[in-house]
């Protein structure tokens, strides 16, 4: 007799787990974002002749914490466990925001496009595989989704694309949010 355990048999209890993942990763993607919000605000929020960017940063960051909010909610209902890496996407997040406003106002912009860009594949993703399943938090996921679409499409409209250094920024914040999703489904 071997002392390996036994794997569960397929589809015993494989919608729980993957609706924990999928409520966790959500969760820990909405805490980063408020994270980062606030860490761009830390530098941009309070400088004189930057009212217009902190405005805009401040709405953003009021709509990732209902979003976070709403997980929180969820989390709870179902019983399920945030991610372990938490308190490392909070330091990150604000990290990011703060690094990509100390560039200015384009880098700001441009952190802000490469994670909602990150985040509207990952709902539709969730959106899809939902549909059928959870059709009311396939709902709620589209709502979030057109909300970061507005987001990325504000950032592209006040320059994200004119940032020193666009492209390996961009790459460099999309492989780390990419990164961030697969650990915080596990993790």
């Amino acid at each position: 007799m071997t002392d390996k355990p036994i794997p569960p048999r397929p589809g015993q209890g494989a919608w729980a787990a993957r609706m924990a993942e999928i409520l966790r990763v959500d969760h820990a993607g909405e805490l980063g974002a408020v994270h980062i919000y606030r860490g761009q605000r830390a530098v941009l929020g309070e400088a004189t002749g930057r009212e217009r960017i902190a405005g805009q940063l401040a709405e953003m960051e009021a709509h990732e914490a209902e979003h976070l909010a709403r997980f929180d909610r969820l989390l709870t209902e179902r019983r399920v466990r945030p991610t372990a890496l938490a308190p490392v996407w909070r330091l990150a997040g604000f990290a990011v925001g703060a690094g990509t406003a100390l560039l200015g106002e384009k880098a700001a912009h441009a952190c802000t496009e490469a994670v909602e860009t990150v985040i509207e594949e990952h709902y539709a993703d969730q959106i899809a595989e939902l549909s059928n399943r959870d059709p009311e938090l396939a709902a709620e996921l589209s709502k979030f989704r057109d909300e970061e679409l507005a987001h990325r499409e504000l950032a592209v409209e006040e320059g994200a694309r004119e940032a020193p250094g666009y492209s390996v920024l961009g790459a460099v914040i999309r492989a780390g949010c990419r990164t961030a999703i697969k650990l915080s489904e596990k993790i």
